[in-house]
């Protein structure tokens, strides 16, 4: 049963990235590191989410804006240097917390409204930010989100241009937790593979419902599907702490 929740909840998070190109990978964290250790969720979790956005991003690859990745790059690459450079393994809970209260202040405040990933200082911003937070938490949607529903991009351009970053952050995990830090997964290698399957089918899914939508449905329901993650991940985080 365990392992039949893993690969279904890796194809309904999936499902929902690959539809609105964010949240999912907040949700299957939170129900990972609810059902194994730490360092099999991490490793699991930087698999699947790698496979599931670098599908994505091979789907829409004709909505890509490449300049956008030098910038993320240099700001992804401090935040790994650093992580390393502190052998990070923090207590996600504390992390789960700060990523739900992040989009939370950016409705309140008009400093954090103005961030947008097409300026030059702003992309360096978010990819240090976004990978440091994906580095000691796995989850960070919910704050590449903000950088991104205010850029006036279409709904599709924003789909593939976070799921090219994600993937970028999620193979940096790999490599933090799988070399950098040398954590290792108690999980049988075929529960990676069946996830890696079900990561692409759910996005090949998600994606084609993605092109029925038009740009003023997917940014409204964007951003409350944003709020309700944040939410649960205050909430996860609380319990994390607590239990």
């Amino acid at each position: 049963m365990l392992y039949i929740a893993i690969i279904v909840t890796a194809f309904l998070t999936s499902v929902l990235s690959g539809l609105v190109g964010m949240a999912g990978g907040a949700v299957l964290m939170a129900v990972l590191i609810t059902i194994l250790p730490v360092s099999s969720a991490m490793i699991l979790h930087g698999a699947t989410q790698a496979m599931a956005n670098g599908s994505r991003t091979l789907l829409l690859r004709e909505h890509l804006i490449w300049r956008l990745l030098p910038g993320y790059g240099l700001g992804a690459a401090c935040a790994v240097g650093i992580a390393t450079w502190l052998v990070l393994v923090p207590d996600p809970g504390v992390v789960l917390i700060a990523i739900g209260v992040f989009p939370w202040a950016a409705q309140w405040s008009n400093r954090l409204k103005g961030l947008d990933i097409t300026q030059p200082l702003t992309t360096i911003a978010c990819g240090f930010i976004v990978t440091f937070a994906q580095l000691i938490a796995g989850a960070a949607g919910p704050i590449l989100d903000v950088f991104y529903l205010n850029s006036g991009l279409g709904r599709q351009a924003i789909v593939a241009n976070k799921a090219l970053t994600q993937t970028v952050g999620h193979l940096l995990r790999i490599l933090y937790y799988g070399a950098l830090i040398s954590l290792s997964s108690e999980l049988p290698g075929w529960i990676f593979a069946a996830s890696l399957g079900v990561a692409i089918l759910g996005t090949r899914v998600g994606t084609m419902l993605l092109a029925k939508w038009n740009d003023a449905d997917f940014t409204k329901l964007s951003r409350r599907i944003i709020l309700t993650v944040a939410t649960i991940c205050i909430f996860r985080g609380v319990y994390v702490l607590t239990s």
